[in-house]
């Protein structure tokens, strides 16, 4: 009658391998989770190196503009300072030589607007 008898074996054969279908989808989508977490940390984990690395380099700038050497360091250069026992040395032209004549650029003149220019020509004579 039945062409197709069901089997209780085949129906547990079948019943396997959905369940087993149904494992390697999950275990899938456990490893893509894993991969996208692991993907995270590692980005995590350069920021910190990025920021560890960026105070221990600010640490050291605040290190060396509290020392003596950066003060003394600004105080001639920058501040125009002299130590005690220093012989300050003025440039001084050589005698019969043309001074040096340094042409400054005349700033180009600013554009004016047209209601500038209107009032100019009615107003101002």
């Amino acid at each position: 009658m039945d062409q197709f008898p069901i089997r209780l074996r085949r129906v547990a054969v079948f019943a396997g391998i959905f369940i087993l279908i149904l494992f390697v989808i999950e275990f899938n989508a456990r490893l893509e989770e894993l991969n996208r977490l692991n993907q995270q940390r590692d980005e995590m984990r350069v920021l910190a190196t990025q920021a560890a690395q960026t105070q221990i380099a600010l640490q050291t700038q605040a290190v060396y503009a509290a020392s003596t050497e950066a003060v003394e360091e600004w105080a001639r250069a920058d501040g125009h300072y002299i130590q005690e026992g220093d012989q300050p040395v003025i440039p001084v032209e050589l005698p019969g030589s043309a001074p040096v004549m340094v042409n400054t650029p005349l700033p180009p003149p600013t554009p004016m607007q047209n209601w500038e220019i209107w009032r100019m020509l009615f107003f101002d004579r």
